[in-house]
């Protein structure tokens, strides 16, 4: 059994601000005069089910209702409207109503329905309004005919080559005015793409005639030419001049010129970048018809580079002959040269408490190439339950991390590869990181990994990331008086894990799809896949040169026991929006580690681990499973054992979560960010590959797999400040697969307990105990239904 002390107090408090404000009741009406009234409803009669969301957005935003949340912080916080938080009250405004009743008649008009006709009318009760809209709609009209007429031949050619994949009008069709609107765009886009630099929206008209007694329209498209003109000139490029001001966006001063090549003359005033940097992103090429998807790729990219704090669209000049060329200026500024950034957390968990403390240095353009370096440095420190002194003897955990990323804005190689921006930047990243971790009376482990990674893109939605080279090696040392305890519990296989000395090589591939869609509310499928292997070519090598074996069997390499295995997971997202910025996610995550080879068991970093804040929200971090197995059973009578192993990571080979949230916006100003709620159930846990000592009922078994499955249940606050989402869940365990039977369901047998103590808590405490204070009650675990996760960012 597993369960770590909160304060129950603490845990009411919040509980209460979240039902507050999710559940407030206050009167709606107490912030209006007498004279006034509140709009609380729109009702929209007789129209078209496809249209009838959309119909509500033409209804005026000052008669549309308040979300509740949205009038309450308004009377709560906003001092009369003095201070901007939440919304104020929608007040019934017989202009806007009529206004409202124009706009949705004449956008139910424009879907085809031309006699359409639109009635509005006001039910008042207890000052709380509904606006009802009646619809009378007559007959659709349908496209009957669609003409052309266009002048100039080489338009009318592009156009004709080009109008079934791109026009939404189409004879037969519903005649609408978003059809128009779209064929409009896309025509402009068309001759934007083909050299059209000169092209308007305003060239391209429509005429339609619906004066038939049988609902149906002709259509007319018309394309201009300009004034004075018989055809539309294509621009094709010419020169470009690539300018680079001073971070501080100054252009004075002596710059480094060159001419690169008859097509780009480079100006640096930073003194910073090689023309390369620049040059390899600009699509444009000399001779090239213009083309604004280009000019829009070049921006993008360039500004992909994080090295230039404001890339605008390129400007283009006409020369002065009547050759239609174009000479193209790029001016950019980059950033600041070097960054420093420290960052700092005080950490409280379970009764534990802590620091954080984090630095990164970061040089933007390492040998004027773009290159980015990232220098880590982290160390974080938690001290014992109960103590109230921050001395080293109190020290429960401590762990340095220090790291170095070189990231360059290509694919650098022994073998000539393309650009392969098309789609996105590529990267080479050279890494390596440092870990010393100590953990009181158990183990110190330090590790090492060096990588080689690239990252590319297929397509706009493929992201492949490809890591050919990564070393690790670890080594842990357990406290002596640990491993003689470890062995009387007939724990080898964990002394193994975390005190082994291993050296490893491998190679990870990781996949991923659709990422670009993930801040938007489109339906969507998200698939991240990864597979990590390792060991083979050490295997392969101390085969060929039969080097020698340790103690278990296990061959050496450079002195060294390797690690052999094959590890792959996946993470699946099911996007599905319900309107506005509602939002429904369904999530599956499985996983599995398999030693084989040289090795009889994962190494430590390689292994699965539940709970957290993006996992199995109800549970801390590691502390979830594997599987059934029970804590208390293990230790049965044995409070010292359990006391000294008390926060023994929980891992398994084998992982498999699903999750479902739902997503809503609770108020549009919140101090300044949105405020969003969330919904969520979590349901699974990790496993290990077959029946171990040290983890009884922790391994696989389909005909177990719903009894060992954990659930977890709960809701939560997300505060949007556009830049990054501060997150508030809290999450509740509904079925704890440490228990057997039907007293897994810890949520309906034991709610009574969920803020104050009873027989179960009493049990479990008593089960679970580590020792007895100086008054002689019991201490250890005790059972905790709610665990609270505050976290930056989505959990997925």
């Amino acid at each position: 059994m597993k369960a770590y002390k909160k304060p129950a107090g603490y845990r009411l408090a919040i509980l209460s601000i979240l039902l507050l404000i999710i559940g407030s009741g206050c009167s709606l009406t107490r912030g209006i005069s007498k004279n006034q009234t509140l709009v609380r409803k729109i009702t929209i009669k007789g129209i078209d089910e496809q249209f009838e969301e959309a119909a509500l957005n033409y209804v005026d935003k000052e008669q549309q209702p308040n979300n509740k949340l949205n009038l309450q912080f308004y009377y709560w916080f906003s001092n009369h409207g003095k201070r901007n938080i939440g919304e104020a009250p929608t007040l019934l405004d017989s202009n806007l109503v009529e206004y409202s009743r124009f706009q949705m008649e004449k956008f139910i008009q424009n879907r085809g329905y031309l006699k359409a006709k639109v009635t509005d009318s006001v039910i008042i009760k207890k000052q709380r309004a509904e606006i009802v809209f009646t619809t009378v709609e007559g007959p659709m009209f349908h496209i009957r005919k669609l003409v052309d007429s266009i002048p100039d031949k080489n338009i009318a050619n592009l156009y004709h080559a080009n109008r079934n994949s791109m026009s939404h009008i189409q004879p037969g069709g519903r005649f609408d005015m978003d059809s128009l609107a779209h064929d409009r765009d896309e025509l402009y886009l068309l001759m934007k793409r083909n050299g059209y630099f000169d092209f308007y929206r305003q060239y391209v008209n429509f005429t339609y005639d619906s004066t038939f007694n049988s609902s149906v329209v002709d259509i007319k498209m018309m394309i201009d030419n300009p004034a004075g003109k018989t055809e539309h000139p294509a621009y094709k490029i010419n020169n470009t001049l690539i300018t680079i001001s001073a971070s501080n966006g100054k252009t004075t001063g002596k710059a480094d010129t060159l001419q690169v090549d008859s097509q780009f003359r480079y100006v640096d005033f930073s003194h910073r970048f090689k023309p390369r940097v620049v040059i390899d992103y600009t699509f444009q090429k000399k001779g090239q018809l213009y083309n604004i998807d280009k000019q829009t790729l070049t921006t993008t990219r360039l500004s992909e580079l994080n090295v230039f704090r404001n890339v605008p669209n390129p400007t283009y000049e006409k020369l002065g002959d009547s050759t239609h060329r174009l000479n193209t200026k790029i001016d950019i500024i980059p950033l600041k040269h070097y960054s420093d950034r420290v960052e700092g957390e005080f950490l409280f968990a379970n009764g534990r408490y802590g620091y954080n403390v984090g630095n990164t240095f970061t040089n933007r353009n390492l040998f004027n190439q773009a290159a980015i370096l990232q220098l880590k440095l982290n160390w974080s420190i938690l001290f014992d339950n109960g103590t109230n002194t921050t001395n080293s003897d109190n020290i429960q955990n401590q762990e340095l991390r220090m790291g170095a990323n070189l990231i360059y804005p290509r694919i650098i190689s022994p073998f000539s590869f393309p650009l392969l921006g098309k789609f996105g930047v590529p990267h080479t990243t050279f890494s390596t990181n440092y870990s010393l971790f100590y953990q009181k009376g158990l183990v110190t482990r330090q590790s090492f990994v060096n990588s080689i990674s690239y990252d590319f893109y297929e397509t706009a939605r493929k992201l492949h990331t490809i890591t050919p080279i990564n070393i690790e090696f670890s080594r842990g040392v357990i406290d002596p008086a640990a491993m003689d305890s470890l062995l009387a519990y007939n724990r080898q296989a964990y002394i193994n894990l975390i005190g082994r000395t291993v050296f490893t090589t491998g190679s990870q591939y990781t996949f991923q799809y659709n990422a670009i869609e993930l801040n938007s509310y489109d339906n969507f499928l998200y698939f991240r896949g990864s597979l990590d292997v390792g060991g083979n070519f050490l295997s392969l090598l101390s085969n060929t040169f039969n080097t020698p074996r340790d103690d278990s069997g296990q061959r050496k390499f450079l002195g060294y026991t390797f690690s052999q295995y094959a590890k792959a997971e996946g993470d699946i997202r099911f996007y599905r929006t319900l309107g506005g910025e509602k939002q429904l996610i369904f999530r599956i995550n499985p996983g599995i580690g398999v030693p084989y080879g040289n090795s009889n068991q994962l190494i430590f970093e390689k292994n699965f681990y539940g709970g957290g804040a993006n996992d199995m929200r109800a549970w801390l971090p590691r502390t979830l499973g594997p599987g059934n197995f029970d804590r208390a059973a293990y230790y049965g009578t044995d409070v010292t054992g359990r006391a000294r192993y008390k926060y023994l990571d929980q891992f398994g080979e084998i992982k498999l979560v699903a999750n479902a949230e739902y997503r809503y916006k609770l108020i549009n100003n919140f101090f300044g960010a949105k405020l969003k709620g969330g919904v969520f159930v979590d349901a699974g846990n990790v496993w290990r590959l077959g029946k171990k000592a040290e983890s009884p009922n922790g391994e696989f078994r389909f005909d177990n797999l719903l009894q060992s499955t954990a659930i977890g249940i709960g809701t939560g606050l997300r505060f949007d400040l556009s830049f990054f989402v501060f997150r508030l869940d809290m999450a509740f365990k509904f079925k704890d697969p440490q228990f057997s039977g039907s007293d897994q369901w810890v949520l309906i047998k034991h709610a009574d307990e969920l803020f104050k103590s009873g027989n179960f808590k009493e049990a479990y405490l008593k089960a679970n105990a580590t020792g007895v204070d100086s008054k002689g009650n019991i201490v250890g675990d005790s059972y905790n239904f709610m665990q609270l996760n505050f976290g930056i960012g989505l959990p997925f």
